[in-house]
């Protein structure tokens, strides 16, 4: 049996991607001296937001995710972000490799929304490790399951994501919307003959800042 281990070396954001990726330098490693012929290499990653300290801007920013911080204690809670893959090349002893993290800024995904509040510090991350290790033996190829146990923990610097989402979004965010209220808002634009989306959205903040609070508990 092989006895594998997993450390995360570092991660950065890639420059030259056409959409958002990270990519983590893994070290694996091997105890038992087995030539592995290749690892089909599967991982998920989760973040862990209990592991971290929020200033009172991440307070507001996280509070649609978790609620008030008199919940936290209950909410604050480990969530899937990604799951990827890799193939690891043969070696013995230890080797060294890159895993693709491929990123979304869709503020559908939990991950986006929480890593957007977010201002300084760390995301505390753990990646979960699985997937078929190929091993060379005296009569041919041998077949093994990642053990369930292997696993690494990463503090993912925020400037690193913010990195990678300026270098795709400049100065600009992502949102997805329904096609009936898009085309809605287009009309909207169109009828006032506002030029930009960020106009078309602050005329229609700007309404609703005008309307009273006896107006809106009538609503």
């Amino acid at each position: 049996m092989t006895d594998l281990s997993f450390t995360v070396l570092d991660i950065v954001a890639e420059p030259y991607t056409v959409g958002p990726q990270l990519t983590a330098r893994l070290r694996i490693g091997e105890a038992t001296d087995t030539a592995i012929h290749a690892i089909a290499l599967r991982c998920q990653v989760r973040i862990e937001p209990q592991r971290r300290r929020y200033d009172d801007a991440e307070e507001a920013g996280l509070l649609a995710l978790f609620g008030g911080r008199p919940r936290w204690r209950d909410t604050l809670r480990p969530f899937l972000w990604m799951h990827c893959t890799a193939m690891v090349q043969g070696f013995r002893g230890a080797t060294e490799v890159d895993l693709p993290l491929p990123c979304s800024y869709d503020f559908e995904v939990t991950g986006s929304r929480y890593l957007h509040a977010l201002r300084a510090g760390v995301v505390p991350i753990a990646l979960l490790f699985s997937g078929t290790v190929f091993t060379r033996g005296s009569s041919g190829f041998g077949v093994e399951q990642v053990g369930w146990d292997c696993e690494a923990s990463y503090s993912l610097p925020v400037a690193v994501w913010q990195q990678l989402i300026e270098l795709h979004y400049p100065s600009t965010g992502w949102l997805r919307l329904d096609r009936e209220l898009l085309d809605e808002l287009a009309r909207y634009r169109a009828e006032r003959g506002l030029t930009t989306w960020d106009a078309t959205l602050q005329s229609l903040l700007s309404a609703e800042a005008a309307v009273s609070p006896a107006e809106v508990a009538g609503r």
